[in-house]
Parts: C-alpha cells; sequence; structure tokens
C-alpha cells in the first residue's frame, strides 16, 4: 500500500471512530466534533479514560498498536461502566465496534475518578502480560534483537551457536512492513509451522535516521534477498514472495558498499583495484589440501583449527541398536564387500561413550589426502611441522554458473569486476550490464521491466541507462568455501538491512547437536562483535556488578526492617 492509501485508511478509521464515539465524548463533558479530529482525538480520549497522552504515539507504531488497540477498547468500555468480562470481550472481539454499539444503544455512565485498578485477578494478569508483550515488541523491533548464528559461514569471527544482541538502531530502525504479525517471531510461529504474519495491509519502506554508516568489513545482519522459498508453508516447487521483513534473516560481512568496484582473484578480495584489508578480529578461511605419506589424522586439522573436514571410519554393525546410536553422527554410508561397512561424519566424529555403551568396533581411517578449511595463518603453521608433507590452498578455477550474475566464466574464487549500485548513479544499459541489474530494475526497485533483443524498455519506456533508486551492498562469509553469499546471489538492497550484531551474550558449542553434547563457551561470554584487537570477555565484570547490586539491595532491605521495627 502507498503512502496516500496509508493516508486514506487512517482518515477513514478516524470518521469511524467519530461516529461510533461522538455520544461517548458528550457524556464526559467534552465536545462532539473531538472526537473526529485526527490526533486531537486520541489525546482527548486518553483525557477521558485516564491513561497517559503518550500512549497516542504508540498507536502509530506498526505492531505495537496491535496490543494496545485492545488495551484502550477495555479502558474505554469501563470508563463509561462496561466492566463484565462479556464486555471485554465483546470489546476485544468486534475489534472496537462493540463501543459503537454502546454509544447509540445503551444507557452509559461517565466514571471521570474511577478506580484504575483492574476488577479482577484474571484481568490484572492479562494487564501485566500486555505491558510486558508490549515493551518487549518494541524492544524487539526497534532497538535491540536477539539472533543465534546458525551456520558456520563467518566461522570464526562468530560460531555456530553464538547468541547475539542485533542493534535496529546503529543503521537505523525499520519499521515493520507487516504491521499485523505476531510478535517476536519471524516468519513461521512455532508449533503450529504456520504463517506469523497477514501480506495485507503492508506498509511502505521507512527508517529511522541511522547512528552510523555502513561501513566496509562490518557485519551486517539483513533479509536474504533470494528467499522465495514456498515450501515453509507448502508446496517445494512453488516461488513464493516474502514481504520483505519478513524473507529469512542472513548475517555476513559487508565486502563492499555502493559505488565500489569489486573482483575476487584467486580467492582474495579486491576493492577498488587495491586489497581489501580485513579488520584484526576477522579470520577468512579456505579450503585446503593437506598430503602426508603417514596419513592425516583427525586430531592433527582439529588441533591446528579446522572446523570442517570429513572424518571416516571402517565398522561392523551387528544390531538394529548400533545402527540407530550411529545414525544422528553419520553424514554418509558405503557398504563394502567384506561386510563392513564405511561411513563419514563431520569433524566431531563419533563419541567415544557412543562407541562404549554400544560395543561398537569401528577404527578411523587417516587418508594420505584430505581436504579441511584453514586461515591462512593456521595453513602456514601446519606446513612447518613435520607431521604433513604440505597444505596447498583449493583455489576453484572450474566455471561455476550458479555464480552471479549466471552468464560469466567465473567461481567462487574468480570473479569480477562488478559495480556495486549507489543510490542516484547512473549506469549503462546493454545486454553485457542487464544480467548484473536486472533484479535491482525489475524486482528491488519495483519497475516493470520487459526486453526484446536489443531493446530494454523500463515502465513502457526505451531505455539505455539507470538511476539506482536506492544503495547496495556485497555480502560475503568469512567461511570461503562454505557461504552461500552474494557471489551467488548478488546485491543486499538498503531496504533489506536488519541491523549491526554488537554482542555475544551467550555461546554454545554443540548447539544443534542435542542438549547433552552442549558446552558453554566460557571465554565468548559478553564479548563484543566489533572492535580493535582480540574479543574479551566481561562476563567477570557483570558478574561483579550483579553481586553489588544483590549486595546493595540485601543490606538496603535490612535497614529498612530496622527502621519499621
Amino acid at each position: 500500500m502507498e503512502i496516500s492509501g496509508w493516508l486514506i485508511f487512517m482518515l477513514l478509521v478516524q470518521v469511524i471512530h467519530g461516529i461510533g464515539t461522538w455520544k461517548l465524548y458528550v457524556k464526559a463533558g467534552r465536545k462532539a466534533w473531538e472526537a473526529f479530529i485526527p490526533v486531537y482525538n486520541g489525546i482527548v480520549l486518553m483525557q477521558i479514560i485516564n491513561r497517559p497522552k503518550w500512549w497516542i504515539l504508540l498507536l502509530f507504531i506498526p505492531v505495537i498498536n496491535l496490543f494496545l488497540f485492545p488495551i484502550i477498547w477495555i479502558e474505554t468500555l469501563r470508563t463509561f461502566g462496561k466492566k463484565s468480562t462479556a464486555d471485554m470481550v465483546l470489546g476485544v472481539a468486534t475489534m472496537g465496534f462493540y463501543i459503537a454499539y454502546v454509544n447509540y444503544t445503551q444507557e452509559t455512565t461517565y466514571h471521570a475518578n474511577r478506580d484504575l485498578k483492574a476488577p479482577n485477578k484474571t484481568m490484572d494478569t492479562l494487564g501485566s502480560i500486555s505491558f510486558a508483550v508490549v515493551v518487549a515488541t518494541l524492544v524487539h523491533t526497534y532497538f535491540i534483537q536477539p539472533y543465534t548464528i546458525p551456520t558456520s559461514s563467518l566461522e570464526k569471527s562468530l560460531l555456530v551457536g553464538d547468541f547475539l544482541f542485533v542493534s535496529k538502531f546503529h543503521y537505523g530502525a525499520r519499521t515493520p512492513m507487516t504491521p499485523i504479525a505476531a510478535p517476536m517471531v519471524h516468519d513461521t510461529l512455532p508449533v503450529i509451522k504456520v504463517k506469523s504474519y497477514l501480506e495485507k495491509p503492508s506498509l511502505p519502506y521507512f527508517r529511522f535516521p541511522a547512528l552510523q554508516k555502513i561501513e566496509r568489513n562490518d557485519i551486517v545482519v539483513f533479509n536474504w534477498p533470494a528467499d522465495t522459498l514456498y515450501h515453509m508453508y507448502k508446496a517445494a516447487d512453488k516461488r513464493y514472495d516474502k514481504p520483505i521483513d519478513k524473507k529469512t534473516n542472513y548475517v555476513k560481512r559487508c565486502t563492499a558498499i555502493p559505488g565500489d568496484k569489486i573482483e575476487i582473484k584467486d580467492g582474495i578480495i579486491f576493492i577498488n583495484g587495491k586489497e581489501s584489508i580485513l579488520p584484526e578480529r576477522a579470520k577468512p578461511q579456505y579450503m585446503h589440501k593437506i598430503y602426508s605419506k603417514n596419513g592425516v589424522s583427525s586430531p592433527t586439522l582439529l588441533e591446528n583449527g579446522s572446523t570442517e573436514f570429513t572424518r571416516k571410519y571402517i565398522t561392523t554393525i551387528y544390531n538394529q541398536n548400533q545402527a540407530e546410536a550411529l545414525n544422528p553422527y553419520v553424514r554418509g554410508s558405503i557398504q563394502n564387500n567384506d561386510g563392513t561397512v564405511t561411513v563419514f561424519t563431520e569433524q566431531k566424529g563419533i563419541p567415544n561413550n557412543v562407541i562404549s555403551n554400544n560395543n561398537i568396533t569401528i577404527t578411523e581411517v587417516n587418508d594420505f589426502e584430505r581436504e579441511a578449511n584453514f586461515t591462512l595463518e593456521n595453513a602456514e603453521n601446519l606446513r612447518k611441522k613435520q607431521i604433513v608433507d604440505s597444505v596447498v590452498r583449493i583455489i576453484h578455477k572450474d566455471v561455476e554458473k550458479s555464480i552471479f550474475p549466471g552468464n560469466k566464466d567465473w567461481n567462487v574464487d574468480n570473479l569480477g569486476p562488478i559495480y556495486i549500485p549507489e543510490a542516484g548513479k547512473s549506469i549503462e544499459l546493454n545486454k553485457e550490464t542487464l544480467p548484473f541489474y536486472k533484479k535491482v530494475i525489475g524486482e528491488y526497485e519495483g519497475n516493470d521491466l520487459k526486453v526484446n533483443g536489443d531493446e530494454i524498455r523500463i515502465n513502457g519506456e526505451v531505455e539505455t541507462s539507470y538511476t539506482f533508486k536506492q544503495d547496495y551492498y556485497w555480502m560475503m562469509g568469512d567461511n570461503r568455501h562454505n557461504s552461500l553469499d552474494s557471489r551467488y546471489w548478488g546485491f543486499v538492497p538498503a531496504d533489506h538491512i536488519v541491523g549491526k550484531p554488537i554482542f555475544i551474550w551467550m555461546s554454545i558449542d554443540g548447539i544443534n547437536d542435542g542438549i547433552k553434547n552442549w558446552s558453554i563457551r566460557w571465554d565468548r561470554l559478553f564479548t563484543t562483535v566489533s572492535g580493535k584487537g582480540q574479543p574479551q570477555s566481561y562476563f567477570q565484570y557483570f558478574l561483579i556488578a550483579l553481586a553489588v547490586y544483590f549486595g546493595f539491595d540485601y543490606f538496603r532491605k535490612k535497614k529498612k526492617k530496622k527502621e519499621e521495627a
């Protein structure tokens, strides 16, 4: 819905409000016309129901207003003597229209100095819950959002199982585009697995002023532009165009900003012709081949900092219990001619207690050549050790047609140069440039784009150039050979930006392996995401502050009891 449409809708709501409440305004000693004046009628209503005038501001905040409207409907009914449970239910169930029924058909009395306390314990509990939900939703939507790292694309900068606080206000809080939605969940309601929002009505894109601009190498949370997955709700083979703010949240490093030209040569990023220098905390990883005539052991890979490689075992499975015990850890298997089975696992392998508790006969195979991810520093350190013969960084050379924009002889390690669109800047449009910006023009910026041979029409007009309406960014993961990022789907529009990760408050190793395998990474608790030097935990200071607070509170209460005695 465009802004003009929303203005008409809001005006209509004001007219309906006036028609449905003007008699109540008169009962309260106000003028009938006061019920019809937009915004002013809300201020007057807050005075009538004896509630703070600033509540009217909350009515204009998407999602928050969904919870405040029912509260105001109930408060209005109570102010005019309608206090029964039936009145409360009808007020909410009819979306406030029951008030209009009362306005025209019921004899009412205005209680200017009514008791503001809830009439019963149930209403008091509901009121407390509603207030808590409003506050939590306000914080979650416009200030700080909790976020969990689900994948290893930013390993080792951010780890799988890191629990983050993401700031909405650093880059400017974005108002929800889907104003009718469940609070504090994303696109799906848990357990019942249905959409958490209504697509209509929708709000136009709006962002509050930012504290800072997105800079190169910032870690950013954003809505995945390519998220058109339908299988979350129904069939997997259909496209589903989600609202922008309900697309899947991703977290990557912003490697290029609007106006940049990015190029990747043998896995190394170049911005505007110069090698990109990452901050100290960034630890990009690349897949390497490790060779050893004595076999490359898994402990060697783990001890030298690898977080992703495959382990191979030979085992004999004698019964169903053994098969079920191994199943959570196995990612693939091969039946051998001698009756044994070759199984493959991720880098953590199979726990010793699983093997011993189920009497499993198993041997790990250390191949002479293995692949594993390492930072360049860790790979260099491993090369210096006599336990391996060589360590070679894998550099992709074969053409990958899945690489953006899909018509170049590029791959994950070699692509570009690509110009990153900047608002207000223009590019020449032709067969060579169109594949890069086709989705920008047609999908992200809402134009009618048609191509007929060499002719490019935008909104019915033949065009040879295009001026961008908003900024775009290039996002990549630090785990360069295991990251679904801009190399595959291109640019991230500014209206898809969610926020900036600022703080790790909890970190659990093995978060995807079941609660029995969880272990807290104590050194990552209460660490900042960005900043100079290596991350430092402030958890001990938090505990000290907590102890001081409880100690102060204890002695304060003790002193108060003495004074009252």
